[in-house]
């Protein structure tokens, strides 16, 4: 049997696990129920009806939420010419073409969070695609990392652009900000990011869409939130 530490039984004394909160309450709640010394991440798993074998109900994308993710991003651009010095001026830890391919493929570099590409650059990125995309790290035009306007994504990315992907149980997991934000903070990018889900519906996807949504901190107890909760 899992033995857990003493602060997260403390923190689970608090949350209810029949109940469904509001999501002013769960926001609320998720902030006590903080059990890291350092300022942990605020993250919520939303729960789709869909069948994750058919490819129209996969989906994947990326937002830009309202108050951003509070977690830098170190980025590598790979582009040449003026793109790349574009990529430079806007501030990309990482700027380069073959180059970056070939570190990442001889020396198992990665050092970096996320990787924005030109299209022409995707077919050497591709070559590496077993490298990357075990790690999530593959760009793609559907979360705006494929792109010729390397500036906007960076600065996307810099303002807590959260990307996505529905994982093999039809889940979504992704992080809306920083125990150390304040609430309503916290509440308009969840809010944002649930509307902005419900939006993907599939047209193949009868009846209700999101079947649960909950919320955490980092290594801390699940919060239900009550779907009728939020703002139609």
């Amino acid at each position: 049997m899992k033995k857990f530490g003493r602060k997260y039984v403390e923190a689970m004394k608090l949350v209810d696990k029949n109940k469904l909160y509001s999501v002013e309450e769960a926001i609320a709640l998720v902030k006590k129920t903080n059990v890291v010394k350092f300022d942990g991440a605020v993250d919520f798993a939303i729960k789709l009806n869909i069948d994750p074998k058919k490819a129209d109900q996969q989906l994947r994308g990326s937002l830009v939420l309202p108050n951003g993710t509070g977690k830098s991003k170190r980025i590598l651009v790979i582009a040449k010419g003026a793109l790349a010095d574009a990529a430079r001026s806007a501030g990309a830890m990482y700027v380069g073409d073959q180059d970056m391919i070939d570190k990442i493929a001889k020396e198992n570099w990665f050092d970096f969070d996320v990787i924005v590409a030109t299209p022409d650059m995707m077919g050497e990125l591709g070559k590496i695609g077993k490298l990357l995309g075990p790690k999530g790290l593959m760009p793609n035009p559907k979360t705006n990392t494929v792109t010729t306007n390397v500036v906007k994504a960076i600065e996307d990315i810099n303002k807590g652009m959260l990307t996505f992907r529905t994982d093999s149980y039809g889940n979504i997991h992704g992080m809306i900000g920083k125990v150390s934000f304040d609430e309503a903070k916290l509440k308009e990018n969840l809010e944002y990011v649930v509307s902005s889900i419900l939006k993907m519906k599939p047209l193949s996807v009868k009846g209700k869409f999101i079947t649960n949504i909950s919320i955490s901190t980092t290594m801390g107890p699940g919060i239900k939130v009550d779907q009728n909760s939020f703002d139609k």
